[in-house]
């Protein structure tokens, strides 16, 4: 089973929204649900997707490539990637990550629209949870 926040996804589709035609490709990270307010029901130490990591369209290794060298394999624990005029599912183009996020249109929170798979492309089962981090505030 694959957990993500419905914040996250949200965010994930509106940047993949935003940039249609084009394509998204971003890291995700994870934070341990005993961390989340909202994921009680899940042991501490289950892994929920959360954050992202902003995309850098403007690239040329990525563009030429197709390899994203911006973020740290072990800050990212996944992959979000946007498909905008193809299938749900992974493609050859799309790293292999443990876990990639694949949208496609309409870009909306369902089924049809968003799927986990895990490196082979296979789907996995994704549970959406209503769930956040705690309120931090920043040091000086």
């Amino acid at each position: 089973m694959v957990y993500v926040t419905r914040a996250l996804v949200e965010v994930l589709l509106e940047l993949a929204e935003d940039a249609d035609p084009d394509r998204v490709r971003t890291g995700v990270s994870v934070t341990p649900a005993g961390e989340l307010e909202g994921a009680e029901g899940l042991p501490p130490e289950t892994p929920v997707f959360t954050d992202f990591f902003l995309p850098d369209p403007g690239n040329a290794v990525n563009a030429v490539f197709g390899v994203d060298l911006s973020t740290p394999a072990r800050q990212a624990q996944g992959q979000f990637v946007s498909h905008p005029v193809r299938e749900l599912e992974v493609t050859k183009r799309d790293d292999l990550a443990q876990v990639v996020f694949v949208a496609v249109p309409p870009w909306e929170i369902d089924e049809a629209s968003f799927g986990a798979f895990d490196r082979f492309g296979e789907r996995q089962p994704l549970e959406i949870l209503d769930a956040r981090a705690p309120e931090r505030k920043l040091r000086d």
